[in-house]
């Protein structure tokens, strides 16, 4: 079965500073993949690199069949199969939560506005906000935010969801619910590449937790293979700090 995302050999620099050093990646379709790793390892660059968000210098991207490094493709057919959830939400401020949800479907022409509405109602509620449909998200906490961007995220009924530490910006008390919508999205089937400081949520989610160390993947391997028997001193050392801190 071909995989849904492939990479080969990607590099990417800014300026002299490279910081993709030659990345190789296949995922499945319906795995969760968390990568995990040291701030400035290159995690999320890569992940934006995969809906051309980041250009890359040289190597191969192809997500669902499209070769998203070729400039001859059309990078926004390609996104319209790529949900991407931002550590800060990018809601716009002036429109409320249904208004946040429906803009891009109905723009684009994907369903009439009310198909696009029905539909954000029902992702709504199961986010746990569609109480909140007709408020502005100022009026919102960060966690219901982030429920909200994952729900507006799903309105486009994408093959594969992207995820840059959506989580990092939200108070603790507020992780939780972000994170039990991700697992209950994992559970449905829903292909996910997360970036991820949350240890728990790899070991317990992915299917596979990938490492990142300066620009490369250094190891990867299932949550229990990476976490109780890593293999790289990279890995050992990272993984020693934040499981002990």
């Amino acid at each position: 079965m071909a995989a849904i995302v492939d990479v080969k050999d990607v590099h990417k620099s800014y300026g002299s500073n490279e910081v993709l050093k030659g990345i190789d990646l296949e995922v499945q379709e319906g795995e969760v993949v968390v990568m995990i790793g040291p701030s400035g390892s290159g995690k999320s660059t890569f992940l934006r690199t995969l809906n051309h968000l980041e250009d890359t210098d040289s190597g191969k991207i192809v997500i669902n069949g499209w070769d998203v490094s070729d400039s001859k493709t059309n990078i926004d057919k390609t996104r319209e199969t790529i949900g991407m959830v931002f550590q800060h939400f990018n809601l716009f401020p002036h429109l409320t939560v249904l208004e946040n949800m429906t803009l891009a479907p109905v723009e684009l022409g994907k369903y009439s506005k009310d198909e696009a509405e029905a539909k954000a109602l029902e992702l709504l509620d199961r986010v746990g906000l569609r109480d909140k449909a007709d408020v502005k998200p100022t009026t919102l906490s960060g966690g219901q935010k982030q429920r909200v961007a994952i729900a507006r995220a799903l309105e486009m009924n994408p093959k594969i969801m992207l995820f840059d530490e959506p989580t990092s910006a939200l108070d603790p008390e507020m992780v939780g619910d972000v994170l039990q919508v991700m697992k209950d999205l994992a559970k449905d089937g829903m292909t996910m590449i997360v970036v991820t400081h949350e240890m728990g949520f790899a070991k317990q989610v992915a299917d596979r937790v990938v490492f990142f160390a300066d620009g490369l993947i250094n190891e990867q391997g299932k949550p229990e293979d990476v976490f109780n028997h890593p293999q790289h001193e990279r890995t050992k050392d990272f993984l020693d700090k934040v499981l002990n801190a």
